[in-house]
């Protein structure tokens, strides 16, 4: 049996009277792909930003690696947020973009190393061509590539993502899961991603999280991801990819 690598033991977070988490216990193994799925408001960011050690639990704990998430390595678990501001106002290159991932702060010289190690992120995401251009003048599927090459730029032992497929069309969306799926092959790493597309999480996911301020729903992802159990509970369906088939599962 592989160990956990995230641990989260009966997690509150309350902001005053408002709980965006109440009671949430999980336990997520090394090696394994998670989609975290629910509605507007359900928490899945808060979720992240607790294992991130961005946000303190009001009460319950959490061990990420063994240990608290805020004493992490900065290079073993790297996340990609949902909302990238910053990136669509700061005067900078795309390489510049995933040579800080390495540096940790915003590179003014680019060593020939990190030039390197860069470059071969950005040819597996396929923003090899876009190193010189300005993040500014990229589409969100472009900027969405970008950044999952800044993340994978230290090869993380652990990958959270907020939305990552957000901007791309459905070629993109499936050439990401895959990206996804080979990187987590590879290096044996955990993924942990905040998704509304039940397609894909059913197929490229090894377990899904159905999170409602609470767990609804824990385990396998063709159990927990089927279309009758999610009618159920969440009372529409998700949208279906055609790029997402059978034989393409990652289980």
């Amino acid at each position: 049996m592989t160990s956990p690598v995230i641990e989260a033991s009966n997690v509150t977070v309350a902001f005053g009277d408002v709980v965006a988490l109440d009671g949430v216990t999980i336990t997520t193994p090394s090696n394994s792909f998670t989609a975290i799925i629910g509605p507007n408001g359900a928490g899945k960011s808060t979720l992240l930003k607790v294992l991130l050690g961005l946000q303190r639990p009001t009460t319950g704990s959490v061990r990420v690696l063994g240990g608290a998430p805020e004493a992490l390595d900065r290079s073993a678990l790297a996340y990609v947020p949902q909302k990238k501001t910053f990136a669509t106002q700061f005067p900078a290159t795309v390489l510049e973009l995933v040579v800080s991932g390495i540096s940790g702060g915003w590179p003014w010289r680019i060593s020939k190393a990190h030039r390197e190690r860069a470059l071969v992120v950005m040819e597996q995401t396929g923003v090899t061509d876009l190193a010189d251009q300005s993040v500014r003048a990229l589409s969100g599927g472009e900027l969405q590539r970008a950044f999952l090459a800044r993340s994978l730029v230290n090869t993380p032992q652990i990958l959270l993502l907020d939305e990552p497929a957000a901007g791309m069309d459905m070629r993109g969306e499936a050439a990401m899961y895959h990206i996804l799926c080979d990187y987590q092959s590879k290096h044996g790493a955990t993924v942990m991603m905040i998704t509304h597309d039940w397609e894909g999480a059913r197929y490229h996911a090894d377990q899904v999280l159905l999170l409602d301020r609470r767990v609804v729903e824990y385990g396998p992802a063709r159990e927990v991801a089927s279309e009758a159990r999610l009618l159920s509970l969440f009372g529409h369906r998700g949208h279906v990819h055609e790029t997402h088939a059978e034989g393409d599962s990652h289980a």
